[in-house]
């Protein structure tokens, strides 16, 4: 190829690239014409059915464990795509077979605000936009399943020999974590300790299959060294699945290997660069793939800033610790943007985790891939040859576990305007890349430091943030205060379920723990250990009475809330200088008495006319007016309603209510 024809291929690439994500980006995401979802008009419609499907998976259990869900495709006939299973007791089905499930179809519920992930956008992500509830099933055929049975034999073999926590990571070392079912202890210590990507299947883990492989091989022919690295690579995809991640690390590592057999010099990073291109031409939708943004970023990272980073810290540090920190400490600030982005979270020891990982990670792989042999084709001598590789895995897990129990290994900043992201990315390039002017670098700490400065000046406003989720016949409704940076809440239930749900708004809004929490559920909280992990004070009910009393009042600087009468909940939140009235049921209503109104008022339920006029003729000024449900024909004009699952949000200057996860604000 001529010098002048390459950049001419290269730009029409780039054009057919953009030309297909912009058409995918103008199709209308949702179910097709035939899909069940069509059949119910709202996440509210239920109607019975009876559908035949294939498995796409074996049944997970849910993350309260009452229930499981598995992902099918329904079989030929006038319905088509794709729905997800609900059982109750897990069922004993596999991927692969084939059943006929009777029950009540749905359309899943969204989230109620964007930092919460709902059922409606899980399932959007994988294709699916309907649920059914199943009352019964036939099991219908169990064809051959091998490459599922394959997986399932090795992650049960090294789990029984090794226990639940060890086997399960030497699992994951050869399978991934999206096949592998991890106890949830280990992979949250593993994310909060910023090596989560040592158990998902990615280019390492390939990487050093293809060496162990290209080892054993380098004394046969090309012809034979290259249809066993073909061999180990196929399987290495079998065994992890078509993973958008896994795919691109198949398809650099085929290319790469290609390139040096033929004895060409391949450039790294247009290898990575046509490979994400063939894999987004496929499938545009993966370039909103959380997995898929974090390899290709952390791989760019390693091609372009690792070796620069290396010869600078060379300069300042021994040449072996230089060597070992530039590739953790690459791919930490090439992915810190996207780690802003979709999770507010940073893991602040995820670098010296790495580095005190790394001589621990290539052996103990090596060792994971040697037992999964062992495990299938000899499975008597797995007890003889597991204890060294069971000893290296210990010694990984209790690395996570002390990384994790530091003070703010997770350090929760969060979530990140989009345009402060991208400008940070930029800043990031410029101090990164070598080829960077040194001028340069110093208009790139300053769009650093005005990251920094914009978005604590966020976080430090005032604001009011109501989550009401409904769900079915019940619902709950969060009030979270912020003043100065610090935080608080005001919730009507007490639930597992609804603390989990406060921890991740906590988490995305960047509130690293709670001043204080009062519950006004009667009933008393099902696991109060986590309310007291998010909150320094909480007050919630034991025996059905009122957690707080008139004259009583819970406070901090700046928040504070206090009751209006005992025989029901009607309260007064405080916070900066606003003053809110917050009155969740029809008895706060009456109790309140027609006093003082403040600055804003919230209802729990849809305001009457006579409410509206009561709540008027109390009002001294303008008044910020909020109810929680769904709007109906005659609801009263200026009220804003959260929706039957929705938020709303009070900022400093004005009153919106937040669309979904996959939306953004939306006006009265």
């Amino acid at each position: 190829m001529g010098p002048k024809l390459r950049p001419l291929l290269l730009l029409l690439a780039l054009i057919v690239l953009i030309g297909r994500l912009a058409i995918s980006g103008l199709q209308p995401s949702g179910p097709g014409p035939a899909d069940p979802a069509r059949l119910v008009s709202s996440p509210g419609d239920r109607q019975e059915l009876t559908l035949q499907a294939t498995l796409l998976q074996d049944p997970q259990p849910t993350q309260g464990g009452d229930r499981c869900r598995a992902l099918v495709q329904l079989q030929p006939g006038p319905l088509r795509g794709r729905v997800e299973l609900s059982f109750g007791p897990c069922p004993r089905l596999q991927q692969g077979w084939s059943v006929a499930a009777t029950g009540l179809l749905s359309r899943p519920q969204p989230a109620p605000h964007p930092l919460l992930a709902g059922p409606a956008e899980r399932l959007a992500r994988q294709g699916a936009w309907s649920q059914l509830r199943v009352e019964r099933f036939v099991l219908l055929a169990r064809p051959p399943t091998p490459v599922a049975d394959l997986r399932r034999l090795i992650a049960e073999r090294l789990q029984r020999q090794a226990g639940d926590e060890r086997g399960g990571v030497l699992a994951a070392l050869v399978l991934g974590s999206a096949v592998v079912p991890l106890p949830a202890a280990v992979r949250e210590s593993f994310r909060a300790a910023g090596l989560s990507h040592a158990l998902a299947a990615s280019g390492f883990h390939l990487s050093v299959l293809l060496g162990a492989v290209l080892l054993v091989g380098r004394r046969l022919g090309r012809p034979l060294r290259l249809a066993l690295a073909a061999a180990a690579m196929l399987l290495f995809l079998l065994l992890a699945g078509p993973q958008p991640s896994v795919l691109r690390a198949v398809g650099m590592g085929a290319l790469a290997l290609l390139l040096l057999e033929s004895g060409r010099r391949g450039r790294p990073l247009l290898i990575l660069l046509g490979t994400c291109a063939v894999l987004l031409l496929w499938r545009p939708d993966w370039l909103l793939d959380v997995g898929f943004q974090l390899s290709a970023a952390a791989t760019a990272g390693l091609i372009l800033t690792a070796r620069p980073l290396e010869q600078a810290l060379a300069r300042r540090s021994p040449r072996w610790l230089a060597a070992a920190a530039a590739v953790p400490l690459a791919a930490f600030v090439w992915t810190l943007p996207l780690q802003l982005l979709h999770f507010g979270v940073v893991p602040l020891y995820a670098v010296p985790a790495n580095l005190l990982a790394a001589p621990l990670l290539t052996p103990l792989t090596l060792g994971a891939m040697a037992l999964a042999v062992v495990a299938l084709v000899l499975p008597v001598a797995l007890p003889l040859l597991l204890p060294p590789v069971a000893l290296l895995t210990t010694l990984l897990i209790r690395l996570t576990q002390v990384v994790a129990s530091l003070p703010m290994a997770q350090w929760q900043l969060g979530r990140v305007e989009p345009l402060l992201v991208l400008l940070l990315a930029l800043a990031a390039l410029g101090l990164a890349l070598p080829q960077v002017a040194a001028r340069w670098r110093w208009g790139a700490l300053a769009a650093v430091l005005l990251v920094v400065g914009v978005h604590l000046g966020l976080l430090r406003g005032d604001q009011l943030l109501l989550v009401h989720q409904g769900r079915g016949d019940q619902s709950s409704d969060l009030l979270l205060a912020r003043h100065q940076g610090r935080a608080a809440l005001v919730s009507t239930a007490a639930d597992g379920w609804s603390c989990s749900q406060v921890g991740r708004l906590a988490q995305g809004l960047g509130v690293q723990r709670l001043d204080w929490a009062l519950l006004l559920d009667p009933i008393a909280p099902e696991d109060p250990a986590c309310w007291q992990r998010l909150a320094g004070v909480v007050l919630a009910s034991a025996d059905g009475s009122a957690p707080l009393l008139p004259g009583q009042r819970l406070a901090s600087p700046g928040l504070s809330v206090e009751p209006l009468a005992v025989e029901a909940r009607a309260a007064a939140l405080r916070f900066g200088s606003q003053r809110w009235l917050l009155l969740p049921d029809r008895q706060s209503l009456w109790a309140w008495q027609d006093g003082p109104l403040g600055q804003g008022v919230w209802l729990g339920f849809r305001p009457t006319g006579a409410v509206v006029r009561r709540l008027a003729t109390a009002a001294s000024g303008s008044l910020q007016q909020w109810f929680s449900g769904a709007p109906g024909r005659r609801s009263p004009p200026h009220w804003l309603a959260s929706g039957s699952s929705g938020s709303l949000q009070w900022d400093g200057r004005r009153s919106y209510r937040l669309a979904s996860a996959t939306g953004g604000p939306v006006d009265p």
